[in-house]
């Protein structure tokens, strides 16, 4: 809303920052009303805008607000930009900050529809450009990006709890300016500059999460130590390195720390830190002149790479990729690089997603990462979907629960990544209490876990398994295959439900996912005998992680491989394979031959 409209005791703006720097802890304060707003519309506004800002900071208030990146063209004219579609600065004055709401009275947000402005064809057309270009020597890496856009009705602020649950820590702001509405949960420091230290860490590396400790940690150690991340890591490194000794004190500008691994919710990224000591006299504007726009999201040289990133993307970034910050009283300046970032504009919402491109970087894989990076949208879209608990599934038969180990392992990893509280004891209890109600029989146990940790078991009369079902294969591609809600097992499911048998007679649907990859069966994993010997999907192909797959990749009886669905006319027989109905000869349903 305009200023002018403002509600009184309306909080605008919110920031939720770690402090680097500082004591520990994070600043994580409100604001409401501005005392007076600085903004600047052109190239030539843009300094005086950062001199009054840092002005106003050394006489005690608070100053809270973004640059474009297209406010680039300020500092260096060599920088190419398109024009901005905002302002190129804008900044809010306050003479007080207020306390962090506990609570807010916001609806959750509607779940939103993000549609990626860019086609797989057009993305490997210009990845070959980009290598184009670096096999003639214009330039060593480049970050290439694109947005996603989706209409948006709701609370932006509900929004914007949504997006920090989703993307906790890192630098959080929310930012009403009135005609458009930054909601920023990025989780790159641009710079942390406190009286004459100056701290910079550039995020350059990205890998996903993994479904099991032992693959998240796998992954982790990739990341590290992989030829290509590292190398994309250190010529940022170098890069701003240069940009820091512009300000800098002779000899100052050091590296105390390389290649440091961050775990985020939904993927792992890698950061170093670059730091010097400021000379006597540096402005604000002299920091952003030397730093700004930050190399980790142009790539270098970066008046070559921005020249680049102009032919290559068509609209202009806008605040994805500039700057967010505060400068607090006496002038201690905090700001991120927007690069998790949803602006909003009326019932428009944008978010920039990309990744950087170097010599060896393959267009499958830098596709594959744009998803990863593009998952905390999703996460965020939980919380505008019904509750749900943990699930596990298992076999009681004749008072004793089969794989209880393995299930309670698998509960147990998903309270970790949903950051719900875990009891072992209080679990194992449940499942006892229940054992002793159902001593003899066949029993179908669901072990459900709430958002509070506690415990609930259900047991439902189970007959034998069938010794042989039909399969009947998805007509569109499973769209939440890599989804949190696939890869861990929750009362969540209306993703598996609509791809549900439709055809008389079918005993599950085999999945598959938008590359075309077999993943699993909506209540099951498959098993296919394909060039003579049994193979399941991968984890990476997007599915659960079954206890009964596990037993049998463990046992040998199974290996992974990636399966097509173009592979299927030569697979020699199937097999459904859970914990709970073992393994279940299949076809394919007679409809489909």
């Amino acid at each position: 809303m305009p200023p002018d409209e403002a509600r009184p005791g309306t909080l605008r703006t919110l920031i939720d920052f770690a402090q680097p720097l500082g004591t520990g802890g994070r600043l994580r304060l409100g604001f409401g009303e501005p005392s007076r707003v600085l903004v600047a519309r052109t190239a030539d506004e843009v300094r005086p805008v950062l001199d009054a800002v840092e002005a106003l900071a050394r006489e005690g208030r608070w100053c809270v607000g973004y640059l474009r990146y297209e406010a680039a063209a300020a500092f260096d004219r060599a920088f190419a930009v398109h024009a901005a579609d905002g302002p190129l600065a804008w900044f809010g004055v306050h003479d007080e900050a207020l306390p962090w709401p506990e609570a807010t009275d916001n609806d959750a947000p509607a779940s939103l529809d993000w549609q990626l402005g860019l086609s797989r064809a057009d993305f490997d057309s210009r990845m070959q450009a980009i290598h184009r270009a670096i096999s003639n020597g214009e330039l060593y890496q480049l970050n290439y990006t694109a947005t996603l856009h989706a209409d948006f009705h709701g609370e932006p602020l509900a929004l914007f709890m949504a997006l920090r649950q989703a993307q906790p820590d890192g630098y959080a702001a929310f930012i009403d300016a009135g005609e458009e509405q930054l909601l920023s949960v990025s989780p790159e420091l641009f710079f942390d500059w406190q009286g004459e230290r100056i701290l910079t860490r550039p995020m350059k590396g990205t890998a996903p999460r993994g479904a099991t400790p032992a693959e998240d940690e796998a992954l982790a150690q990739r990341l590290r130590t992989v030829p290509k991340e590292r190398a994309e890591n250190v010529m940022i490194v170098d890069l701003i390195r240069n940009d820091l000794s512009r300000v800098a004190k002779p000899f100052s500008v050091r590296v105390p720390r390389l290649f440091h691994t961050e775990a985020l919710p939904t993927v792992w990224q890698m950061t170093s830190d670059v730091e010097a000591l400021v000379r006597e006299g540096t402005t604000l504007a002299d920091a952003f002149a030397a730093l700004f726009p930050c190399g980790s999201i142009t790539g270098a040289p970066k008046v070559s790479a921005m020249r680049m990133i102009r032919e290559l993307e068509p609209e202009a970034r806008g605040v994805y990729c500039g700057a967010v910050g505060v400068v607090q009283p006496g002038g201690h300046a905090i700001f991120n690089v927007p690069i998790r970032t949803v602006a909003l504009r009326g019932a428009q919402a944008r978010c920039g997603i990309g990744s950087g491109i170097t010599a060896d970087a393959r267009a499958d894989a830098e596709w594959e990462e744009w998803r990863h990076k593009r998952a905390f949208l999703d996460r965020a879209g939980r919380a505008s979907g019904p509750p749900f608990d943990l699930l596990e599934t298992l076999a009681l038969v004749d008072g004793e629960l089969r794989d209880a180990p393995a299930h309670l392992a698998r509960m147990a990893i998903a309270a970790a990544h949903f950051e719900r509280p875990w009891n072992q004891a209080s679990v194992a209890s449940c499942l006892d209490d229940l054992k002793a109600r159902h001593a003899t029989g066949m029993w179908r146990v669901r072990l459900l876990l709430d958002a509070q940790g506690t415990p609930r078991a259900e047991a439902f009369a189970m007959e034998a398994p069938p010794a042989r079902v039909l399969l009947q294969l998805a007509t569109r591609p499973f769209g939440e295959a890599h989804s949190e809600f696939t890869r861990f097992k929750t009362t969540r499911r209306a993703h598996y439900e609509a791809l549900a048998p439709t055809e008389s007679g079918a005993f599950d649907t085999l999945l598959w996912n938008r590359d075309g990859e077999i993943t699993e069966c909506t209540r099951g994993n498959i098993a296919l005998l394909l060039d003579g010997r049994w193979v399941t999907p991968p984890l990476r192909c997007g599915l659960l992680g079954g206890i009964g797959r596990a037993n049998r990749l463990r046992s040998g009886q199974l290996a992974e491989a990636v399966v097509r669905v173009d592979d299927l006319p030569r697979v020699q027989a199937l097999a459904f394979v859970n914990s709970l109905r073992g393994w279940i000869d299949a076809d394919f349903a007679p409809f489909q031959k």
